[in-house]
């Protein structure tokens, strides 16, 4: 027998259709269809239906639940994480603040190479059990679906490590999950006058194994400044590519690194930070099916210049907006912050915002048919607001905990 619970005294469903939504962009992001004064069912973990509540059907409930004239709207999904690493890094924050750049951080053996020591030096086991802790406090501020990269290994057994911890989340977790291999994130120490070794290192031996043990849903690759070239980039990316692992690139996070070009020269799934991005950049992936993936938290802790997303949706172009949580550059795990500084950083409105961080992240991760959305069959992962006097409040309340709770699979937290 088919259980229902019953979520009535909704003020507004928002992000709700018949069918999945498709990816927004421009002003669509602030046309968010939506259904005031109204219901919605569960059926077994899944959204059953919702409409009016002057049109309740007739349905044996297991559970009613008032959401007391709160909004509704889909999890949030968080579609760039490095969710798991061995250690804080608040020295480098330190260092920041006192004058140091990230490059010459990295240059000195600190971060990216700083939390690879660090991996090397935990046990597997220790790893996902702190990882697995993360986790858990993601989903209970209201991430419903995340995607976790690897990065902080660098090496072929501490990269297998962490993307080994991934998949055991994978296996344990309430919400989905994508796993992406970075092993292309810094140079170690060994390989720094040796470039073609380490690219050769992750082409020969990394992409093979995972690819084995089936350990990852994407590769990505930081191409940047004193990182990977373009030409190292498109090597690397396009042999993951015949392992059957779609593209994702860091790029344009300090300069214009070139990383936009070859994002939608192979096509790429999503093109990440664009903290740096010119017109022409723009009108690239405005003609292309690449998802940009702005990541204002790392902006808003390192003191960067914020991706202009309001050039973006003038120019009809749709993004999703993400934590990019680690260790070093943003130790912002809550989504609900990142909404916050998108509205005020990045000048967009609540509905820009929320859909850039539901619907357009489940599509970044190739979820928009389980999640991102609020429709019959999806995965009943969704937020219920305290009542609020409107949803712009939500932006603009930052002390406020307007979470009044919070769904996974069709059950309360």
């Amino acid at each position: 027998m088919p259980q229902f619970t019953l979520i009535q005294d909704i003020k507004e469903i928002l992000l709700c259709s018949t069918m999945p939504l498709p990816f927004l962009k421009g002003e669509a992001m602030s046309a968010l269809p939506s259904c005031k004064n109204s219901y919605l069912i569960i059926e077994d973990g899944k959204i059953h239906s919702f409409g009016s509540m002057n049109d309740i059907p007739n349905l044996r409930f297991e559970k009613i639940v008032s959401a007391n004239n709160g909004y509704i709207f889909p999890s949030w999904v968080d579609s760039h994480t490095h969710l798991v690493f061995a250690a804080w890094r608040e020295q480098e924050f330190m260092d920041r603040i006192e004058g140091l750049s990230y490059e010459e951080i990295s240059r000195r053996g600190g971060g990216i190479l700083n939390s690879a020591k660090k991996i090397a030096e935990i046990s597997e086991s220790e790893l996902y059990d702190i990882s697995y802790t993360r986790l858990q406090k993601l989903i209970k501020s209201g991430t419903g679906a995340i995607e976790i990269k690897s990065g902080y290994g660098l090496s072929v057994e501490s990269e297998l490590k962490i993307l080994r911890v991934i998949k055991r989340l994978k296996e344990n977790s309430p919400i989905p999950i994508k796993s992406t291999f970075l092993g292309a994130h810094s140079f170690p120490l060994e390989y720094r006058s040796n470039h073609s070794g380490y690219v050769d290192l992750i082409i020969h031996e990394m992409l093979p194994e995972i690819a084995k043990q089936s350990l990852a849903d994407y590769c990505d690759v930081f191409c940047e400044k004193n990182f990977f070239s373009v030409e190292e980039t498109r090597e690397i990316l396009l042999v993951a590519q015949k392992y059957g692992l779609d593209s994702r690139i860091h790029t344009n996070q300090f300069t214009h690194s070139g990383g936009i070009p070859l994002s939608v020269e192979i096509n790429a799934k999503s093109v990440d930070h664009l903290e740096e991005l010119n017109s022409e950049e723009i009108k690239l992936l405005k003609e292309s099916n690449v998802i940009p993936c702005l990541l204002p938290g790392a902006a808003f802790f390192m003191n960067c210049p914020f991706p202009p997303a309001t050039n973006m949706l003038a120019e009809g172009l749709g993004f999703c907006i993400a934590t990019d949580f680690n260790p070093g550059t943003c130790p912002i795990w809550e989504m609900k912050t990142i909404y916050h500084l998108s509205v005020i950083k990045m000048r967009l409105n609540s509905h820009q915002a929320l859909s850039a961080m539901t619907i357009n992240g489940a599509h970044a991760l190739d979820l928009g048919n389980q999640c991102g959305s609020i429709f019959p069959s999806a995965k009943a992962n969704f937020i219920i607001t305290h009542e609020v006097p409107s949803l712009a409040y939500l932006a603009y309340a930052i002390n406020d905990h307007w979470i009044s709770k919070v769904f996974v699979n069709g059950q309360e937290l």
